[in-house]
């Protein structure tokens, strides 16, 4: 009789510590779920891009320890790499990342990627990151990886910057043998 007691026991404290268990692993799994919808919701947010960053807050961006961390001293074009389908990369890129606002491909160009890169004029230090350093040429989307959209707006603003006076080319001086043309200048 005594071992049926203990033997009852026994079976009701496990039984009422198995459902407080369960009861409470049901709650903890509720607020993971609710966690992961909310880091869903986060996430979704980031693709979109509909909302229009300032050019001001693009330019403070260049300048910020989060732009540093995320490309060092390098342009934003250097650490990119486009998925493509075996050895022989395709000869142009994709024509847009962003289709309704919305990112619509696994692996955007590097200015489609970050939403705080916008192309403009007065945005001389993003501008400068896709010209050659050695020979002033705008260097083109299959070295850079960008979008047939971006490159176009890209080389737009380029132009627009150099029209305007923000960027400044160098014309290579020439020196010239007056003499030839003018020989009484040689005597």
């Amino acid at each position: 009789m005594c071992s049926t007691l203990v033997v009852r026991n026994f079976l009701q404290k496990t039984f009422w510590t198995r459902a407080l268990t369960t009861s409470a692993t049901l709650k903890n799994n509720q607020e993971t779920t609710n966690k992961e919808e909310r880091q869903l919701e986060v996430r979704e947010i980031t693709k979109d891009r509909t909302k229009q960053i300032p050019v001001e807050t693009s330019i403070r961006y260049l300048q910020s320890a989060a732009y540093r961390q995320t490309y060092g001293d390098q342009p934003v074009w250097v650490l990119y790499r486009r998925n493509h389908k075996g050895s022989i990369p395709p000869k142009k890129t994709r024509k847009t990342c962003i289709r309704q606002g919305q990112i619509s491909c696994g692996n955007p160009c590097p200015i489609c990627r970050d939403e705080y890169l916008v192309l403009s004029e007065s945005n001389v230090e993003l501008l400068k990151q896709f010209i050659c350093p050695h020979t002033g040429s705008i260097l083109s989307y299959s070295k850079t990886g960008l979008c047939q959209r971006k490159h176009q707006e890209l080389l737009i603003n380029i132009k627009r910057a150099f029209d305007s006076g923000m960027l400044t080319f160098d014309i290579p001086h020439r020196h010239y043998d007056y003499s030839e043309y003018y020989p009484e200048l040689s005597q």
